[in-house]
């Protein structure tokens, strides 16, 4: 469903994105995660058409981008991250005006609305101001209007920005709902949402794809943690002479990371154990690791 390949963007001499590709296939979830200027907004922008690559190519439902650019964006539903809304509107009549943009047929245009409120809770605000309604609220039509016309692809930029966990909730129900009908990108600073609706990460660093995996591989990778006194090098000179140890991340003083291979991690915990107390270290605890995915983002910032 969409390509990306060799993907850069330079504003003057500051590189944003520097050589990412990558594909997401029909129906997937992907999480788009990266620290405060590690490009993925740089990314949403571009796949969405807003922004021109300085180089690489975007394809999009067998459409390059660059060259079909209207024909793309009328198959995207976009939430940025700051929402932007005509405020002086009342909610219907600005959803009314978005699917006229869209081109949503005039037969289908009150049926489509209707769904597009019911699916994120608005209904009930149809007549209200956009100015009067609080951040959650404004959030909330944001998405509606995102998918207004059941977008193939579907880009949201921090979804749950305002949201009360009753709300957040409702966007995970909506995120998976959408995926029966639309491929989603979805940016977020919150790993428990990725955790929640997506199917696979993409963490970028330093504008460059760093990580690109299905979250059920790791979550069946094996990750130890380790907490230990003694000197850092030496403790990890042991660690990385005792199989099965694949690497190991000192992350503080006293506590380590260690990939083990999967289905592995009971055989390990007792190896690096024996090793360690016969070696004169005392271990005050070895576990493993519960949050794989909040690992990876730390190890990539």
């Amino acid at each position: 469903m969409i390509k990306v390949t060799s993907l850069c963007r330079n504003y003057a001499a500051f590189q944003a994105v520097d050589n990412v590709s990558f594909e997401v296939g029909k129906g997937e979830v992907v999480g788009l995660l990266g620290h405060n200027g590690a490009g993925k907004t740089t990314v949403m922008k571009m796949l969405t058409g807003f922004l021109q690559p300085s180089a690489g190519t975007i394809v999009i439902d067998d459409m390059e981008i660059g060259d079909h650019r209207y024909e793309v964006q009328k198959l995207i539903g976009y939430l940025p991250e700051n929402c932007p809304l005509y405020t002086a509107m009342s909610v219907i009549d600005y959803l009314g005006w978005m699917a006229d943009l869209k081109g949503v047929a005039s037969k289908e245009k009150m049926s489509q609305i209707a769904a597009a409120m019911d699916a994120t809770d608005i209904r009930q605000l149809a007549n209200r101001r956009i100015s009067t309604l609080s951040r959650g609220m404004r959030q909330r039509v944001g998405v509606a209007r995102a998918i207004l016309n059941r977008p193939k692809v579907l880009i949201l930029d921090e979804p749950t920005n305002g949201l009360d966990p009753g709300q957040i909730e409702l966007m995970r129900l909506l995120i998976r709902q959408a995926a029966s009908w639309s491929t989603v990108i979805l940016s977020t600073h919150i790993l428990q949402e990725v955790e929640a609706v997506c199917d696979r990460v993409l963490i970028m660093q330093g504008g460059q794809l760093a990580i690109d995996s299905p979250l059920d591989v790791l979550h069946s990778s094996g990750q130890l943690v380790l907490k230990a006194q003694g000197r850092a090098d030496d403790i990890i000179t042991l660690l990385n002479n005792t199989l099965p140890v694949g690497s190991v991340d000192n992350i503080t003083p006293q506590r380590y990371e260690i990939s083990i291979g999967p289905g592995r991690e009971d055989e390990a915990a007792r190896m690096i154990v024996k090793t360690l107390v016969e070696n004169g270290i005392e271990v005050s605890e070895i576990c493993l690791q519960n949050n794989r995915l909040e690992s990876l983002f730390r190890r990539a910032s």
